[in-house]
């Protein structure tokens, strides 16, 4: 358990907040284009589990343009 005491958050949190803003903007975004379902849901467990790379993916390739 000592190591958790060692983290640096200077480096730690700001990735951190990247990767909950990228999501949370990434979710909205998917729940508000018109899509089909299958392909709604593809998405959404993409973005949630594939982390930082999830969310890109989606802004990369899911948006219509």
């Amino acid at each position: 358990m000592e190591e958790f005491g060692n983290i640096n958050w200077a480096v730690i949190l700001p990735v951190l907040i990247l990767q909950f803003a990228l999501t949370i903007a990434a979710l909205v975004s998917c729940l508000s284009q018109e899509m089909t379902k299958e392909k709604r849901l593809m998405w959404i467990l993409i973005i949630i589990f594939i982390n930082i790379i999830g969310p890109i993916l989606y802004f990369v390739f899911g948006r219509r343009q």
